[in-house]
Formats: C-alpha cells, sequence, structure tokens
C-alpha cells in the first residue's frame, strides 16, 4: 500500500469531523486518541472555536502545546476558548472521557511538538512544565507517579497554563488577563499560570498582574517606561532570567543606590544571555555595567547610550566581548579617535559574531574605509546593519564588494547614499529614481560575484 494512503485517510477522517460539528464534539467520547492531535491542528487553523472547547475537556494526553501553530489577532479567541474550558476540577467532570490534560501551553515555541511523548502512562513527562515555582505540578507532586502522588482523587489536581504576555494597555488583554484571573479563582488555587515571557510597556499599570503572576517562572522580561526602583523590587524576585530589555528607564544618577541595586541583579544573574539597555544614559559609564554582566551573555544591546571613547575601549577590553554573538552600538555617534579601539573589538569578536548593528553612528567614509578590513574577519557574520550614515555610491560599492567573501552573511542593511536625497536624511527629500538604480547596481554586482543570497535592505523597504 502506498505509504502516503494512510495519511489521506486520516485528512479525510478530520475533514468530515470539522464538516458537521455537532457530530464531532460527541464523537470525541469514542474516537482513537491518535485522531485527537491532527483533529486539534485542523480545528486551530479552521478556527473551530466548539470544537476546541470540546477538545480541551477531554484531552487525552498530559500535555497540550499550540507549538509552531501561528497565532494571529483573530486566533485569540480561540486560546480564551480553550482557557475557558480546561478542566481545573476534574471531580465535577461527568464525561465517560476522564480529562488527562495537566498543561496547557499557549506559548508559540516552533520546536515544540502538540503533545511530548509518552513515556510511561503511569508517570507522564511534560518536556516544557514549570521547574521553578513552588505552585508547578513538578513542586506539588514531585516525580512521583500519579496514582501514588498523596493527592486525593476528590482533590482538584495541580494544572498548569504556560502563557507569555504582552501588555500594552489595550481592552484585549485587559479582557485575557481578567479571564486568567477568573480562571485562577475558579480553580480554587489549583491552576499555576506560568509566565515565560512577558513585555510591559508603563510597568506602574500593571502591578496587580504582578502580584498575580510567579516571578520566578519568568525567563525574559521587557520594559518600557518605568522607573528603575520600581523594576529593582522584581528583579529581585526574578532568578532565571535569560533576557533583559529595559526601554526609556528612569533613575537620578549612575552613582545612586538605585543603580547600584541594579548591577547587584545583574551580577546575581547566572543564566542572562541577552541584555538590552536602550537608552540608558552610560557616557563614560559603561565599565560599571560590564563589571557585573555574567560571563555566559551572548547579545548586547546598547543603542541610544551615548556611548564615549573610555566606553568603547573598555568594552573592547572586558573577556564577554571576546565571544559575544551580538552587538547593537546604533544611535552612538563614533568619532575618529574611536577607530582603533572598535577595530580591536571586532577582531575580538571575530570568532562569534553574527549579528552587528552600527546604524546612525555618524561614520564616515574614511572611518567606514578603516572598519572593513576588521570586518572581514568577522567570518561568522550573518547580520549587518550600517544604515543612516553619510556614504557615497563609490564606498558603498567597495564596502558591499569587500563584504562579499563572507559566506554566511546573508543580510545587509546599508545606508542610502548622499547623492538620492535633496536633503541630507530627510525622508521626504528621497530620490526613489536614484535609489533604484543604486539597488540594480548593488544586484548586478553581487550577482556578478554569485552571491545571490546575500539580502540588501534599506529603512525605505
Amino acid at each position: 500500500m502506498d505509504a502516503a494512503v494512510p495519511n489521506k485517510l486520516l485528512d479525510l477522517a478530520v475533514q468530515s469531523l470539522l464538516s458537521n460539528e455537532s457530530a464531532a464534539i460527541q464523537a470525541l467520547e469514542d474516537i482513537p486518541r491518535e485522531l485527537f492531535v491532527p483533529l486539534f491542528i485542523a480545528a486551530f487553523k479552521g478556527g473551530h472555536r466548539s470544537i476546541l472547547s470540546a477538545m480541551v475537556k477531554v484531552w487525552p494526553f498530559y500535555c497540550l502545546h499550540i507549538g509552531s501553530l501561528s497565532i494571529q489577532e483573530a486566533h485569540h479567541e480561540l486560546l480564551k476558548a480553550m482557557i475557558e474550558n480546561l478542566p481545573v476540577c476534574p471531580a465535577q467532570n461527568s464525561s465517560p472521557r476522564r480529562p488527562k490534560l495537566r498543561i496547557l501551553d499557549l506559548r508559540q515555541v516552533t520546536y515544540s511538538r502538540i503533545t511530548c511523548p509518552e513515556i510511561s502512562s503511569k508517570s507522564p513527562l511534560c518536556f516544557h512544565s514549570c521547574a521553578y515555582s513552588d505552585h508547578s505540578i513538578t513542586k506539588i507532586e514531585g516525580h512521583l507517579p500519579l496514582g501514588n502522588s498523596g493527592l486525593e482523587t476528590h482533590s482538584p489536581r495541580p494544572v498548569e497554563l504556560l502563557v507569555d504576555l504582552s501588555l500594552d494597555g489595550c481592552l484585549m488583554e485587559k479582557e485575557f488577563l481578567d479571564l486568567l484571573v477568573g480562571k485562577v479563582e475558579e480553580s480554587s488555587g489549583s491552576l499555576h499560570v506560568c509566565c515565560r515571557d512577558l513585555q510591559v510597556n508603563k510597568l506602574c499599570n500593571y502591578k496587580r498582574t504582578l502580584k498575580f503572576l510567579d516571578l520566578n517562572c519568568f525567563d525574559r522580561l521587557s520594559v518600557g517606561k518605568a522607573s528603575l526602583s520600581y523594576i529593582n523590587s522584581i528583579l529581585s524576585q526574578m532568578t532565571h532570567l535569560q533576557s533583559l530589555s529595559l526601554f526609556k528607564v528612569s533613575f537620578r544618577s549612575l552613582n545612586g543606590k538605585v543603580f547600584k541595586i541594579f548591577l547587584s541583579h545583574l551580577q546575581r544573574m547566572e543564566n542572562l544571555k541577552e541584555l538590552n539597555l536602550a537608552s540608558f544614559y552610560l557616557k563614560n559609564h559603561l565599565e560599571k555595567v560590564l563589571r557585573f554582566i555574567p560571563p555566559g551573555l551572548d547579545s548586547l544591546y546598547l543603542p541610544f547610550c551615548n556611548l564615549s571613547s573610555r566606553d568603547y575601549q573598555f568594552l573592547s577590553q572586558r573577556p564577554q566581548a571576546t565571544h559575544l554573538k551580538l552587538l547593537n552600538i546604533s544611535n552612538n555617534t563614533m568619532y575618529w579617535n574611536d577607530l582603533e579601539v572598535i577595530c580591536t573589538l571586532l577582531v575580538n569578536l571575530s570568532g562569534t559574531l553574527q549579528i552587528l548593528e552600527l546604524n546612525n553612528c555618524h561614520i564616515s567614509e574614511s572611518a567606514i574605509s578603516v572598519l572593513i578590513p576588521a570586518l572581514i574577519r568577522c567570518t561568522h557574520l550573518c547580520v549587518l546593519g550600517f544604515a543612516s550614515n553619510p556614504i557615497t555610491i563609490p564606498i558603498l560599492m567597495n564596502i558591499v564588494n569587500n563584504l562579499t567573501p563572507l559566506m554566511e552573511l546573508k543580510y545587509v542593511i546599508y545606508p542610502i547614499p548622499v547623492h538620492c536625497f535633496d536633503e541630507w536624511h530627510f525622508q521626504y527629500s528621497l530620490d526613489r529614481r536614484k535609489l533604484a538604480i543604486v539597488q540594480l547596481q548593488l544586484k548586478t554586482m553581487l550577482e556578478l560575484a554569485q552571491c545571490n543570497d546575500m539580502n540588501r535592505i534599506t529603512y525605505t523597504e
């Protein structure tokens, strides 16, 4: 039999169920377990809210992950329906098919399957379950088989809901938060909401939300428009952060107590891989931050930090500068006297650097020419951004031509040459006909160099 035949039959069975929602919901009590995953995928993609609601109630596996399924704005109602119908009081469920769902994961994780492989039916595991909270299944039940967990059968079993949150004040977000709070209250404490990634704007508006979440679960935190003192108060409860991004954060002095407390939090973040301090005014004080950065840091973002020659010098000398994979120092002015230090920094990073951003650094043509020998030593470079720097078309062509030996370089965000503007860097004075000619010249040159896979991007595209 053709190997494709079973898959075709499975697809036909799924489509048959989806064509009659009421019949599909009734059939959930009897269909084979093997049909649940393909039916869930098809129902989610097709927006079948009623079927998804019913499936969550009788899900025959330990965990359910959105995984790599694409989540658009239209899918938010589906996610809400899944939360509303998540069984948190199994003893009240009258379904013949007793629900086994203990972990509902609504995050988009590209490497995650819809459900984890079952190693043992008596002691199921989920590779994405919460590992840190005292309210997690792992901490409450340990690694004992479910039947020996010490919990009475009539008691609500601990259940986990994994989410990523982006809080920006919109109505949809408020409704979602209200739903989460209501579901926790309904569970009488058996539901643990585990947030791994929080993006929040105006942190002071979400004090109630932060009290409702277990901050020890966080892997990633991004905060915009907040006081550093309040950020310190929540960082003290986060011990496993892998990524910290702060934007437009207010504090009085780099020599003050609040900033010193922040540095002490940085020092104990042993798992930190990514640090973004956009718009921190760090002129002549970058060394204070770098002394406390953990050695395992991979990505460092320092845009709009008003960095000085002294800061570049210190950055080039730090041990962390030998293994960064990403460095963003855009929107910091670079002077001629800085070039030697920048070249040293790039040479130190040449063995690991994959992404480099030097956008809007006021780098002159002669300065860029000096940087080229150091750039071409970065053999692992995949993305280079040097947009919004004032250069001419001959220099641009020379730069791109010199970069062609970098086999891993696939994306170059280049500046628009000055002759394309009637007034330099004034967007409305851009002559798009001249820009089109530049793009054609670059394309032709790269084709001759057999670098057709190198993508050239400007900020107007």
